[in-house]
């Protein structure tokens, strides 16, 4: 009895002198993920993250906070940030004095910065997650040879209605323009996706390089600002859609069902003239001082625990096929993020120079009431006014003209009488 009361005891101690991690199961990751993480050597480093707003799982209601997590199985520390528009993200990186090692722009953006050179070549022998990315999420119009990028989000833009403030169900853009709705309308406060919604209006494409399209949609979105005086806002339209002040917003579909979830009389339509359909992706800018912790986080979100709580949180399709083919999902079947109705889109591209610069020229007018038809009528006033006066003027001028002629030569007159 003795001796088994002895060989217990030692059993106990030979137990309490061990890492509880030893017969512990982590959260989320398996343990050969985490050897994976743990031997890429990050430790002590930082890794600095550019992203969208609202655009990771954050820990929030019981979510994964995946930056947490990458920095618990990496020992690096990541500084996150984030960007409301690619517009304001491209300034900071051509602005220079900034070192982002991870971005992700859209589309577009993708190809104005590899023209431009200004992202690094990826080592996929890095990201071996690639293997979960749809081949349809592969070698896209910006990155045909996949050299730049690895696709994180797919999506379109949406209308999103307040039922309780618009009678019908609507399917078409024009409903911004319903004066009806005047100060009720939530616009998108970037340039290339408020342009969108004119081009579909006027049948025009959204990658034109005919600088008369761009004026035209420009005077439509004008029209717009007088008939409805939308507000301009990005992320901030969660907050005000759900709170059910406004009647109408245009976001991105993904971002909907978070709204819906906060208030159950959002309805949405894909308008019938189109819509943007897009690509986010992770990049490499070329100011990284830590490509390998840049590679290491990339792949990291490809991870299908951590794709797959990416993917509840912000509500967008996934291109990781363990995420897209789970049951489990809630987004699995949904008709918002994965429409079986066949859309009309148009993808964003790259736009010359001239034409990048009509765009943040005509749409700064557009916002600032330049271009609108009150305006135009009070330069138009302004200007007759000032026709009027000048006309008056050279009147006044030419009566004094004369008048000075007259006793001029009357004078002259009396000078000859007198000799």
């Amino acid at each position: 009895m003795k001796k088994y009361l002895i060989f217990v005891l030692s059993l106990i101690m030979c137990l309490c002198v061990l890492p509880f991690s030893a017969f512990a199961e982590d959260e989320y990751f398996t343990d050969e993920q985490i050897e994976y993480y743990k031997n890429l050597g990050l430790q002590g480093t930082t890794v600095n993250v550019y992203n969208w707003g609202e655009y990771i799982s954050d820990g929030s209601e019981g979510s994964m906070d995946v930056v947490s997590e990458f920095e618990r199985l990496t020992g690096a520390k990541v500084n996150y940030t984030n960007y409301e528009s690619n517009e304001n993200m491209y300034s900071k990186l051509a602005g220079g004095g900034v070192s982002y090692d991870v971005i992700a722009p859209s589309d577009y953006m993708i190809d104005r910065l590899i023209d431009e050179e200004m992202l690094l070549p990826l080592d996929y022998d890095n990201i071996p997650n690639m293997k979960y990315i749809s081949e349809d999420c592969q070698h896209l119009f910006y990155d045909p040879e996949q050299i730049y990028t690895v696709c994180f989000n797919v999506g379109t833009t949406v209308l999103i209605y307040n039922k309780e403030m618009v009678d019908a169900e609507p399917d078409s853009w024009d409903i911004l323009w319903d004066e009806q709705y005047k100060g009720k309308v939530l616009m998108f406060n970037n340039s290339r996706d408020a342009f969108a919604i004119a081009q579909a209006m006027l049948g025009k494409d959204f990658n034109s390089t005919d600088e008369q399209d761009w004026v035209e949609c420009a005077q439509l979105l004008a029209e717009q600002k007088d008939k409805t005086n939308p507000v301009y806002v990005m992320d901030e339209i969660f907050n005000l859609m759900e709170s059910g002040e406004y009647a109408i917003g245009v976001y991105y579909a993904g971002d909907y069902l978070l709204m819906v979830e906060n208030n159950e009389d959002l309805g949405y339509c894909f308008p019938k003239e189109g819509v943007n359909a897009f690509y986010d992706a992770f990049c490499v800018p070329v100011c990284s001082k830590n490509k390998r912790g840049a590679e290491a986080f990339i792949n990291f979100m490809h991870e299908p625990q951590v794709a797959f709580e990416n993917c509840e949180f912000i509500y967008y399709r996934s291109p990781n096929t363990e995420v897209e083919q789970d049951e489990e999902s809630s987004l699995y079947g949904s008709e918002v993020v994965y429409p079986t109705e066949e859309l009309k889109t148009q993808y964003f591209k790259n736009l010359p120079q001239n034409i990048i610069e009509l765009q943040n020229n005509l749409w700064t007018q557009v916002k600032s009431g330049k271009l609108s038809d009150e305006n135009a009528q009070q330069d138009k006033k302004i200007y007759t006014e000032c026709a009027v006066i000048g006309g008056v003027i050279v009147v006044v001028i030419i009566a004094k003209a004369i008048s000075n002629a007259k006793k001029k030569k009357e004078q002259d007159l009396s000078d000859l009488y007198e000799h």
